[in-house]
């Protein structure tokens, strides 16, 4: 087979970008050159073609009958070899990572800024577990878990996210202001599924507050803290919810905090094995949650 007889490659690009652009300096910018780069190689490629492919003038490069002809054969062909190119490299492989927590944990404090991570990792999918139990960080149920603890789970890496303080909160409409208030304001209970719910509650409270003839057994009761907020949102009572989770609504004053005790709790950590950290999609979602709260 005879060899082909192609002038430089590399010069045939610099004329193609700057014959598109028309110009020399957009043509640098796309190919990561200098300006006097392409001006080179051009002149090199018109030498070694012994023809003129541009009019040079002052302000735009005009190409010549050769160079109209050269640019359309230079643009299929190069078009070509990149679709080529795009066909045989492999399609992204999707990263699929289960990060298990809470439903209020999930919808007030995660999915607002879910974009982020998808904005920065395009290829990994991010699976929530919904829960409020315990699931086994195994690869099958989750890989990673948002848990309310002490910090100390065996076995598990555990990075502490925030504190956990609940306060008593509602809507300035109700007009609460003293704990005297409460005896005509409707109580929102928070009853979660497990036996932690009790050191939150209005009865823990009321231990602290010491108000009063105030009945604690009253009011609505929801199993479900993002139930509770939205309640509370509402103008339907006034309820004890965790102060992060509502930082929010408190700071562009749609729920007012109007006396305490606040009850602390303990805070929440982000779980792992320890081991897996070496794997990248598990590395993104941690330091994607690490930074959800700097």
């Amino acid at each position: 087979m005879t060899a082909r007889k192609l002038p430089s490659l590399s010069a045939l690009r610099a004329f193609e970008a700057a014959a598109r652009h028309r110009s020399a300096k957009r043509a640098a910018e796309e190919l990561s050159v200098t300006p006097t780069a392409i001006s080179h190689q051009i002149r090199q490629l018109e030498e070694q073609l012994g023809v003129a492919l541009f009019i040079r003038k002052s302000r735009q490069l005009e190409l010549t009958v050769q160079g109209r002809e050269l640019l359309a054969t230079a643009s299929d062909a190069f078009d070509a070899l990149a679709d080529t190119v795009a066909r045989l490299r492999p399609a992204p492989q999707q990263r699929t990572v289960t990060l298990s927590t809470i439903p209020a944990v999930a919808a007030r404090w995660l999915l607002p800024r879910v974009c982020e991570l998808r904005d920065a990792h395009p290829d990994l999918n991010l699976n929530l577990q919904i829960s409020h139990h315990l699931v086994p960080l195994d690869g099958q149920a989750a890989d990673l878990a948002i848990r309310y603890g002490a910090g100390h789970w065996p076995g598990l890496q555990a990075e502490k996210l925030f504190d956990n303080t609940f306060v008593p909160a509602c809507s300035p409409a109700l007009g609460v202001r003293t704990h005297a208030d409460l005896h005509h304001t409707t109580l929102i209970h928070y009853e979660p599924p497990n036996h932690k719910g009790a050191l939150l509650s209005w009865p823990a409270w009321q231990k602290l507050a010491r108000v009063p003839g105030l009945d604690i057994s009253k009011g609505l009761v929801f199993s479900d803290e993002t139930h509770t907020i939205a309640a509370a949102l509402g103008g339907q009572g006034i309820a004890l919810m965790s102060r992060t989770l509502i930082a929010e609504e408190l700071a562009d004053g749609r729920l007012v905090e109007p006396f305490g005790p606040a009850l602390p709790g303990e805070p929440f950590h982000l779980v792992y094995p320890p081991e897996r950290l070496k794997e990248p999609a598990i590395r993104a979602v941690r330091d994607w949650v690490l930074g959800l709260h700097r």
